[in-house]
């Protein structure tokens, strides 16, 4: 197998990634695909659409199964993902921008809460650092 560099150093920052990264990283490829998606409908480019939204429902099953059903949160994300794979198989298969156009602010603003998690959660930790150094 030939030796790629690149591709050596993608994995190795993935696997070097917090969980709170990789969500993140994850929530941004979501969101990529959803972009894409849309543009191959402008386009009626219904091959690059079908596989973006493949992509999205794969990322969306991935965070579905991935969570931990230990807190509560976890059944209502389990809600809010099923209904975006449900949503996303209409984009899919009605080629339904309305739909897409929906779904995708929501799923912006789901990004959006998880990485404002993250900063509160590493200012608390900056915050808790600092007074015990006093």
């Amino acid at each position: 197998m030939e030796n790629n560099p690149i591709q050596h150093y993608k994995e190795q920052s993935v696997n070097t990634m917090t969980p709170n990264e990789l969500l993140l990283l994850l929530f941004d490829e979501l969101m990529k695909n959803l972009l894409r998606c849309g543009l191959a409908l402008d386009k009626q480019e219904y091959e690059l659409m079908e596989a973006s939204v493949d992509k999205a429902q794969d990322i969306i099953r991935y965070l579905d199964d991935t969570l931990d059903d230990q807190y509560p949160i976890s059944r209502q994300l389990h809600k809010l993902y099923d209904f975006f794979g449900y949503q996303l198989g209409r984009v899919k298969f009605g080629r339904n921008k309305a739909v897409l156009d929906q779904v995708r602010p929501m799923i912006a603003d789901l990004r959006d809460t998880f990485r404002q998690a993250d900063r509160n959660v590493a200012e608390e930790a900056e915050k808790k650092l600092a007074e015990s150094q006093d």
